[in-house]
């Protein structure tokens, strides 16, 4: 059977409705493995002008909070802050409390790939890397990274009976990320390559805009990698949904 690459009347309908409600739009494209290194040559990348972050992802060992839509995660980033963030997907704009959206660490995004979307909103802190790499290795409770607003809204939206200190840790995932203008296209573009501990990769290209732009920054986004020979065909994959699967693989194993 054919990938999905183009939405239907319905999914069209729909992401315009989200679209209408959120803050930000993402556009995201993953890159099959095979093409990594001809896209990083093709778009003039320069693995030197990247930051090496490292990304952990908190979750029961058999995912009970990615099932239930709900992502506490948090960064390590080289030569600046860390940061945390605790998202929910999916959402509908419109049904989010007003006292939330006032929030300036609130936001709501749709990301939007070849033949999908989602809207999701997050609630973002900031934190140290220290203090990062310290809850990692069980020196520090998980609860302690995240502001006490980030952690009202977790509880809000979590399981019963799950808190942030009952979580395993499942990471970290090591991760080179840069923006830069490419020529020939006149929008900031974000390149993520995702380094899995079991070798496999996902590179991502992704843009953001004003959600009133989508359609229109998609037309050319489009137009500008299918003409630097991007392969646009490629099945798209979810770096943290990759993540979550990898490292729950990994807690049963040792828990055998």
């Amino acid at each position: 059977m054919a990938k999905q690459t183009t939405l239907t009347n319905e999914q069209l309908q729909e992401v315009l409705g989200l679209m209408g409600g959120a803050d930000s739009a993402e556009l995201k494209l993953t890159v099959p493995e095979g093409q990594t290194n001809a896209t990083v040559r093709a778009l003039g990348i320069d693995p030197l002008d990247a930051r090496l972050r490292q990304v952990f992802f908190f979750d029961t060992p058999d995912l009970t909070l990615n099932s239930a839509g709900l992502v506490p995660r948090a960064r390590r980033i080289q030569d600046a802050a860390a940061d945390t963030v605790v998202k929910i997907r999916p959402v509908v704009p419109d049904e989010i409390p007003g006292e939330l959206r006032r929030n300036p660490s609130f936001g709501v995004e749709v990301d939007a790939m070849p033949g999908g979307f989602v809207a999701s909103a997050s609630l973002k802190g900031t934190s140290t890397n220290a203090e990062v790499a310290d809850a990692a290795e069980g020196n520090r409770p998980i609860k302690k990274l995240f502001s006490k607003e980030q952690r009202r809204f977790f509880e809000s939206h979590a399981p019963k009976g799950i808190g942030l200190d009952d979580l395993s840790v499942l990471g970290p995932v090591n991760v080179l990320k840069l923006k830069f203008k490419p020529k020939g296209f006149g929008r900031k573009l974000a390149v993520e390559l995702w380094f899995y501990p079991n070798g496999s990769r996902i590179l991502e290209l992704s843009t953001k805009c004003l959600p009133s732009e989508a359609f229109q920054v998609a037309a050319e986004a489009r137009a500008f990698l299918s003409g630097r020979g991007v392969d646009l065909s490629g099945e798209q994959q979810t770096k943290t949904k990759a993540a979550l699967t990898y490292f729950s693989k990994v807690l049963a194993q040792a828990a055998r």
